[in-house]
């Protein structure tokens, strides 16, 4: 018993351990690769954000188009990319999908036309040269109507871009030396240009579409001569000598057309569609006609009727008008 009792003495006297709580840590080792997580994440989120709908062009060529760098854009801002180019099953075009940023996803609509600049030097312009080191970009005119996601691309740039004005039609036996994108010019300035060129109907004659500019559409009236200024028009004569005429050296290079208006009250404007001939030259009346036409309506300012005091004569003019004028006395 004494053994006992001793030892159960000498295990109460033996020290206790004490149990502490260990509080969790975070290893300093993954701070960094916490920290490049979230920082990932946050990219990613503010990337889908900024996604759009996603669409489909269909184009007959897709030379130096390329997924992932191929930019969409419109007045020179980028509003997409491309993001896959591939044969259509029929392999008679080109489908490009291309993603949109959802803050221009409103161009996506019926009526948007897509087109790959590409560069291009011309006789009469030269266009596109910035792509030659970035490579060809789609640029898009946004549409208005309803929502589309499949469109078909032109193979150039319209004409005109999102101007507008007057649409007439001109009327010619032969094209010559016309082409879209050619000048048209009212007494030497430029005031509008062709948008395309096409037999007609019967195919006995060539319809050219033609673009005034609104800021000059009241300069055409129906009795407006048109004819061509394309080339230079040489004369010889014996007490004139040589006489060598042209419009300006882009119509030499690339073509163009002029057109007068007579000075003639009764004459109406013209509206959207109309056919005027298209004559080889200008008859010399044509080129006589200077018509006074303003080329838009000056809003004048209101002004307050001032009532002026009349002014009150001076001592001096008085004295000159009561002074009595010299008689003349003859012998």
């Amino acid at each position: 018993m004494n053994e006992s009792q001793e030892n159960l003495e000498a295990a109460d006297e033996l020290p206790k351990a004490k149990v502490k709580r260990s509080r969790w840590r975070f290893p300093v080792v993954w701070v960094v690769p916490a920290i490049a997580v979230i920082v990932a994440g946050y990219l990613a989120y503010g990337r889908l954000e900024q996604l759009g709908p996603k669409i489909t062009i269909r184009f007959k060529d897709g030379n130096g188009l390329k997924t992932g760098q191929t930019p969409i854009k419109y007045r020179g801002v980028q509003i997409g990319e491309v993001t896959a180019v591939e044969l259509s099953p029929d392999q008679q075009a080109v489908v490009v999908r291309a993603r949109l940023q959802r803050s221009a996803a409103s161009v996506a609509k019926e009526g948007a036309v897509f087109w790959i600049v590409r560069p291009e030097v011309g006789i009469g312009n030269i266009t596109g040269l910035d792509t030659v080191i970035t490579g060809p970009e789609v640029d898009v005119l946004p549409g208005t109507g309803k929502e589309q996601s499949e469109f078909v691309g032109l193979e150039n740039a319209p004409v005109a871009l999102e101007e507008r004005g007057l649409k007439i039609i001109l009327i010619t036996p032969r094209l010559g030396s016309l082409r879209p994108g050619s000048p048209v010019y009212y007494r030497g300035v430029e005031v509008g240009t062709i948008q395309q060129c096409d037999l007609s109907p019967n195919a006995a004659t060539v319809a050219i579409q033609v673009l005034i500019k609104q800021r000059y559409a009241r300069l055409v009236r129906t009795g407006s001569k048109f004819w061509n200024v394309s080339g230079v028009d040489v004369s010889l004569s014996l007490f004139r000598g040589l006489e060598v005429n042209m419009e300006s050296l882009r119509s030499l290079a690339a073509g163009g057309i002029a057109f007068a208006t007579p000075a003639d009250p009764t004459e109406q404007l013209v509206k959207d569609g109309m056919s005027f001939p298209l004559y080889n030259k200008a008859a010399k009346e044509w080129l006589e006609w200077a018509p006074n036409i303003p080329l838009r309506a000056v809003k004048q300012s209101p002004q307050k009727d001032i009532k002026r005091k009349p002014a009150r004569p001076s001592a001096r003019q008085i004295e000159t008008t009561k002074r009595p004028e010299p008689q003349r006395i003859e012998d």
